[in-house]
């Protein structure tokens, strides 16, 4: 750095003491000055020395006395960087004040040579003076900022009030300054907000060589989801970090400061603006009920139990085999418990849904009225390699839950599923498409019963994100390690929907069942994987490493696909849809396989279980479930039965691994 710049910037960095001084003293030579031009220009003199000798003692007093009111007004407590119109109020007060009290003096002692029009001159010059070297001290501080500081040229997507405060907010650090506005408000472009230019986006790819800006902060707050991708599309190829304000929600709380920065969310980049929910279709399910949520410490059922809670049940009942899970769950539940104001019972139980008297102790005891069947593995690698866990939690565990549901006289039981039971291609799609056809089986026999009273619906959807199997969570790590970012093949694609969205259509979709319905979610467009890899890339201000761009910095590499992993998910298994009292909701209408038939392949399944015969099980899967082609060859890490074992024995089961 020059001994210029080494000089300016030690400036700014002078201790706000020392800055105090240095405008008291400006202030001191200030106020005489504006007494002199007050007689200049009454005058039309320089020196008029007939009227001032008279009163050259007035030079002497209007200083300090200016000082002294200036000081009781708070003039000097006021941030000359941040000043605004409460600290030039205060110098257009001290000027009419000091103005007056030399016209009542003039008055009272019978000034005869003092000329009346000298104390309003005084008062408008004082007014340039005193105002307007704060104004060039803080145009002079901000130009310092640009130019001998390490604080990082920023643009900011938003020329509202947001925009506006967020600007004052990063000026009083020491990491950030507003290089730009950006805004696509047409009227507002050209403008200028405290003193920075508002541009239109599609000009930004200049602004960001010209004035070195790798930052884009989105000031958004009250924005829409699909106004928010509007913003994010035209940042798309440009080599910027962009991150986001808290919501506006947030900010009026007071649990968010509009400067506290946060990465851009995923959610953003799907611009999916969920609907309202129908409180009457929550309250049907909710509102003064017992509710039982299984699973309740996974990603899905945490949700669920959080949308519970907001709904104002009776009790609610945390069913997790997971004892960390139901811990930390049930503590965070409680927090908010406490916050909403409400009293109602919460009640966290071990246990495991394959554990029918368990399950029904449970029901029993506690009166459930509502059930949200969440629990399930659901990574499909992990059941790959698992088939009979798999089958055991997912399908037996599912008849466990649905059977005393129906036996112990629960109104709703609701299970959620997934587009993977669609033509599945992997044993966790067919478990859990054998577990909707087990809830459909009960639907049709106990339909036909006049004292049952259970109705029972499946609810499909895609990938949400953020959960625990979500591929977002890994490539923000595979991000932050330097890369590289896997995916498995470059055309897979995938739906997704957020946590809560998702939680909120199940308990409103439960609401419509009549009894064995398919609800299926209207998940929007499908997403390229691999699309929003990169994407993910460019939102951190980093650039993919390529064919095209070698010098890049993450590169995205493609592994193959895993066992069982399809390119693409479906929602129906046929055409035969129709849509509901909700928009995002549609009931299918899927096949039912006879009772006998099914009970067969469940007594087979069972058997499968209780011989380790993971062959048998997928068999049975594949008679069971319409559409299920394996897309891969068996993969269970313990697929022989006990026969098998007994003849090969030990040693040469593992060498078939």
């Amino acid at each position: 750095m020059t001994k210029s710049g080494r000089m300016h910037r030690s400036i700014a960095e002078l201790s706000r003491a020392k800055k105090r001084l240095i405008m008291v003293a400006a202030d001191l030579v200030a106020l005489p000055l504006a007494l002199w031009s007050a007689y200049a220009l009454r005058f039309a003199e320089w020196w008029p020395e007939r009227f001032i000798e008279p009163f050259w003692w007035l030079f002497f007093i209007v200083p300090p006395a200016g000082v002294f009111v200036f000081a009781r007004l708070g003039l000097y407590r006021a941030v000359v960087r941040f000043m605004g119109p409460q600290a030039l109020w205060a110098v257009v007060k001290g000027s009419l004040l000091m103005a007056l009290l030399m016209w009542a003096a003039a008055y009272f002692y019978q000034w005869q040579q003092f000329p009346r029009s000298v104390p309003v001159n005084f008062a408008l010059v004082t007014l340039v003076y005193v105002g307007g070297t704060r104004l060039i001290v803080r145009s002079y501080y901000h130009w310092l900022i640009k130019h001998y500081t390490e604080k990082e040229p920023v643009a900011i997507y938003g020329a509202g009030g947001a925009g506006a405060q967020l600007a004052l907010a990063l000026s009083s650090g020491r990491e950030f300054y507003t290089a730009a506005f950006l805004d696509d408000d047409p009227a507002l472009w050209g403008s200028t907000i405290k003193g920075v230019k508002v541009h239109d986006p599609d000009d930004f790819k200049a602004l960001v060589e010209k004035l070195g800006i790798r930052r884009v902060l989105l000031a958004l707050p009250t924005a829409t989801k699909a106004q928010r991708k509007h913003a994010l599309d035209k940042l798309a190829d440009l080599p910027v970090r962009v991150q986001t304000v808290p919501s506006m929600p947030e900010i009026i709380s007071g649990t968010a400061s509009v400067d506290q920065l946060r990465e851009v969310e995923l959610e953003d980049l799907l611009g999916r603006d969920p609907v309202p929910p129908r409180q009457e279709l929550i309250n049907a399910s909710i509102r003064n009920k017992v509710v039982m949520i299984t699973g309740a410490g996974g990603s899905i059922g945490s949700e669920m139990c959080r949308q519970v809670m907001r709904g104002k049940p009776k009790a609610v009942i945390l069913f997790e085999i997971s004892e960390f899970g139901l811990y930390a769950i049930e503590q965070e539940l409680a927090a908010l418990r406490i916050e909403m104001g409400e009293t109602f019972p919460l009640i966290p139980l071990l246990g495991n849904v394959c554990d029918r008297n368990r399950v029904e102790a449970v029901i029993r005891h506690y009166g459930v009225q509502t059930l949200y069947h969440a629990a399930a593995y659901k990574h499909v690698p992990i059941v790959e390699n698992n088939v009979l866990e798999g089958v055991r939690n997912n399908v037996q565990g599912t008849q466990v839950v649905a059977e005393s549901a129906a036996a112990l006289g629960v109104e709703r039981c609701v299970l959620i599923s997934t587009d993977k039971a669609v033509r599945p291609t992997n044993v966790m799609g067919a478990t859990k498409r054998m577990a909707e056809l087990v809830l459909q089986d009960l639907a049709t026999r106990f339909a036909l019963k006049d004292n049952h009273r259970t109705i029972f619906s499946m609810v499909r959807f895609g990938n949400v994100l953020g959960s625990s199997g979500s591929v977002v969570p890994l490539f923000r790590r595979q991000i932050e390690q330097g890369g590289p970012i896997t995916v498995t093949h470059p055309d897979i694609t995938r739906y997704f929907m957020t946590i809560p969205e998702a939680a909120l259509l199940v308990i409103q979709a439960g609401s419509m069942a009549e009894g064995g319905d398919v609800f299926v979610l209207d998940m929007g467009d499908a997403v390229k994987i691999v699309d929003l890899a990169k994407r993910m890339v460019q939102l951190t201000g980093l650039e993919v490493k390529d064919a095209e761009n070698p010098d890049g910095d993450i590169e995205v590499v493609f592994s193959g696909l895993r066992p069982g992993e399809k390119l693409y998910e479906e929602l129906l298994i046929g055409d035969n849809v129709v849509g509901t009292l909700h928009p995002k909701i549609m009931r299918a209408h899927e096949e039912v396989l006879p009772h006998k038939e099914l009970t067969a392949l469940l007594n087979e399944l069972r058997e499968a279980e209780r011989n380790l015969d993971s062959h048998s099980a997928c068999a049975a899967l594949k008679r069971g479930v319409s559409g299920f082609s394996h897309s891969g060859d068996m993969c269970d890490l313990l697929p022989l039965s006990r026969q098998q074992q007994a003849a090969l024995g030990v040693e040469s089961n593992a060498a078939r691994h």
